[in-house]
């Protein structure tokens, strides 16, 4: 697993447009918080998703990105912020190498069946490159507001 102080995994990966978005875009300009999720419009991720668009001024007001990744292609990603008017860009992981380049593909158990999955997880990487927070298994109710003080008071 990813550790703070590590430089975040490099990734271009294509968003809700088919438009390819690289962590090498925001170097030096911007703060990425990149947090993956298990599929598009489920209850949790639409939670999580729901909460970082409305909070996406307030990340933008400390020079941060919010890109959200799962393995949904860019298809599924359009309707789902169609139909949740979201304000975040989301990527698509088809093959699963961003998943696997930070380490949220892991065993889960649901009900006693044990399946490989994505792990609910948030990455912030600062303007140089490097992971300021790492944070596997997260909880998605008020999730954004957490990170949004991460990236107020660093």
């Amino acid at each position: 697993m990813l550790q703070p102080g590590q430089f975040a995994p490099p990734f271009c990966a294509p968003n809700q447009s088919s438009r390819p978005v690289c962590l090498a875009d925001f170097k030096g300009l911007k703060n990425v918080i990149l947090y993956f999720y298990p599929k598009d419009d489920t209850p949790g991720c639409t939670v999580e998703a729901n909460q970082f668009s409305t909070l996406v001024d307030e990340f933008t007001r400390h020079d941060t990105v919010v890109l959200g990744v799962s393995r949904d292609d860019s298809d599924s990603h359009q309707a789902f912020i169609s139909k949740f008017d979201l304000r975040v860009d989301l990527l698509a992981d088809t093959d699963g190498e961003l998943c696997d380049k930070y380490g949220v593909w892991q065993e889960k158990e649901k009900n006693g069946v044990k399946k490989m999955g994505i792990v609910r997880s948030t990455f912030l990487i600062d303007k140089s490159g490097k992971l300021a927070h790492v944070e596997y298994g997260v909880d998605p109710e008020g999730h954004a507001q957490a990170m949004l003080e991460k990236v107020k008071h660093g």
